[in-house]
């Protein structure tokens, strides 16, 4: 298992205590195992799809909840049914929760299970003061700079 020391970052880092809590969250949650397997794409600029290999479990098994910036899958079997015999049983059903944290303001667009494979759409829609937007530029025009003679040049053209 890796370990990081990450107090001197934290030393430096004043106000910033969700970024440290984010990193700490990832570490752990990077150590648990590999079931069930998963990817995450990105589909535009601004959605991301999570697909989730679920072989062996129906919607009713499956529980997703967003809380906190989290992500989280559930998947609960009932009782497996005894009067079956398996020569060899490679197809993994056992219960699992999965994690993932989101940035702020991704939500999540919707879910779905089809051969297999729960899709979690997800979307991130910035609120329109985090938009960027173009400043206009405005003020006074300026004049001209003038050019005026001195009193001195003045007086000797006068005489």
């Amino acid at each position: 298992m890796n370990t990081a020391d990450l107090s001197p970052l934290y030393r430096t880092l004043v106000g910033f205590d969700r970024i440290s809590n984010l990193i700490d969250n990832s570490l752990r949650l990077d150590a648990t195992p590999g079931y069930p397997p998963f990817n995450i794409e990105r589909v535009g600029e601004n959605q991301f799809r999570i697909e989730l290999a679920v072989a062996g479990f129906g919607q009713d098994d499956l529980n997703i909840e967003f809380k906190e910036n989290t992500l989280t899958v559930t998947g609960r079997k009932g009782p497996a049914d005894e009067t079956r015999v398996f020569l060899h049983r490679g197809i993994a059903e056992r219960n699992f929760e999965r994690r993932f944290a989101l940035a702020d303001h991704v939500r999540v667009a919707e879910a779905k299970l089809e051969n297999g494979l729960l899709t979690v759409e997800l979307v991130r829609e910035l609120p329109e003061a985090m938009k960027p937007r173009k400043i206009e530029i405005g003020g006074v025009a300026r004049a001209k700079p003038q050019v005026v003679e001195s009193t001195a040049k003045a007086a000797n053209e006068a005489a």
